[in-house]
């Protein structure tokens, strides 16, 4: 089955031609990263505009590129939510015009569900999956039991990893996004700042980072106020591994405790270094689970993953 996929959740237009859910013909992807960074964060509006002048352009390249035309699509899958409501508009308008132009079949994606399939792109899934879902938006512990079967364990009550991440790398004067900066400042620096691991309840799943995030906030507030001068790459280290220490523990225990074989990690914050390097030592102890990450052009938001995600969604829904 030949899966069209479509991605504008945020900021980037994206389009992604899978075979079979595995073989990627075309994976394009057009990044506003460069017209966002002046602002320092997204800004939704200006978003959505840019999908609009992009849209038509990543389909034409996306079809060039796997050397297809539309009457090979078999099914169209595009992210419907969660995201940005003008930006999802955007792709799904735009997918489902083709769909229904060509005669295509159609299904709507969850984004999480799309940023999770990103692993089965290099790698079978050995059910029961644990997922750790990292992101800007999101931070969730999710079990399945086959494909499309979903169970939440746990996820943040306040601000999202990557959220964090850019917060605390905006108060460093890093440059948005910040997580792969603070990511690569944190690996030159110590762990020498007392920063709390936020646990909660010893069993829970959830997670909390706006403790963690208002302790950097205070440790630079504190120095400028008494002129101190701050080691911001051990603050970036001390920072990572209060947060990587947490993430790593819960989804261990979550893994030990539900008999999980195999552990997929998710989202954009699936690139930090500091987070694999962290989970591979984890899981090396663990004889029978296995552990997956994405490549690192699968971390970020593309289409790709959102045609997989699709194509499963649809053997679910229809039995085959």
């Amino acid at each position: 089955m030949i899966v069209l996929g479509v991605e504008t959740s945020c900021d980037e237009t994206a389009v992604s031609i899978v075979v079979n859910g595995k073989d990627v013909l075309s994976n394009v992807v057009y990044s506003q990263i460069a017209i966002h960074s002046s602002y320092g964060g997204v800004v939704p509006e200006i978003a959505s505009r840019h999908h609009v002048l992009k849209i038509t352009y990543v389909f034409e390249q996306a079809l060039k590129e796997a050397k297809l035309e539309a009457k090979d699509i078999d099914l169209v899958a595009v992210t419907s939510h969660p995201g940005l409501i003008g930006s999802l508009f955007v792709g799904i308008n735009a997918a489902k015009a083709f769909a229904y132009a060509n005669d295509i079949k159609y299904v709507e994606v969850n984004h999480l569900t799309g940023h999770i399939y990103a692993n089965y792109i290099e790698s079978d899934f050995y059910f029961p999956v644990l997922a750790l879902v990292v992101s800007g938006g999101h931070t969730e512990l999710i079990i399945m039991k086959d494909h499309y079967q979903y169970e939440l364990l746990g996820q943040t009550l306040d601000d999202a990893v990557g959220e964090a991440y850019d917060k605390v790398g905006r108060v460093m004067g890093l440059p948005y996004p910040a997580g792969k900066a603070l990511d690569d400042l944190a690996f030159t620096g110590k762990v020498t700042y007392d920063l709390p691991f936020v646990y909660l309840d010893k069993d829970s799943y959830e997670f909390s980072f706006s403790g963690l995030k208002s302790a950097v906030l205070n440790v630079v507030n504190k120095a400028n106020m008494k002129n101190e001068e701050i080691n911001y790459a051990d603050l970036a280290a001390s920072f990572q591994n209060s947060v990587v220490t947490v993430l790593v523990k819960k989804t261990i225990k979550a893994a030990i405790n539900h008999n999980i074989k195999h552990i997929v990690v998710a989202g954009g914050v699936a690139a930090n270094r500091g987070l694999r390097k962290a989970l591979y030592n984890a899981v090396e102890s663990l004889p029978g689970i296995k552990l997956t990450f994405p490549s690192m052009k699968y971390c970020t938001d593309n289409a790709a993953m959102i045609a997989v995600s699709g194509y499963f969604k649809y053997l679910a829904e229809t039995g085959k």
